[in-house]
């Protein structure tokens, strides 16, 4: 299962073509993509059109959908960030820590283009689709 971050998702939907974007598009498939609350609220809130907004969400919706916040993930992500500032790295956003940590829990693979994501890579495991 391939989970998307709204970073490749709001590249792919402002038409920008990049690496991701293109395996989006080109390569993945539709069958094993995965969304979730914390990625539809980033991404959704961005679009001014309500036609835009309407067909955006119903296509996310189409996904295979999770719940990614909660107690669980939020404890381990908490554990993640201690770890690895206990090693002088800092991941900047929260929420990047949060879809991270759901995605090493439940075995998914991440399509990102947001540097955050580097370092859980590399430290903790994170799976990352690199086109």
């Amino acid at each position: 299962m391939l989970l998307v971050d709204s970073s490749v998702w709001i590249d792919f939907f402002n038409g920008k073509l990049t690496v991701q974007t293109l395996y989006l598009r080109d390569h993945a498939d539709r069958n094993q993509i995965a969304t979730g609350d914390i990625i539809l609220c980033e991404v959704l809130q961005g679009f001014r059109s309500e036609s835009d907004f309407k067909a955006t969400q119903e296509l996310m919706l189409s996904f295979h959908y999770h719940d990614m916040g909660g107690k669980v993930i939020a404890l381990q992500s908490a554990e993640n960030y201690r770890y690895l500032r206990q090693r002088g790295i800092t991941v900047r956003k929260t929420i990047d820590r949060l879809i991270a940590t759901f995605c090493i829990s439940h075995g998914l693979h991440l399509l990102h283009a947001d540097r955050d994501f580097d370092a859980i890579e590399e430290h903790l495991g994170l799976q990352v689709v690199h086109p």
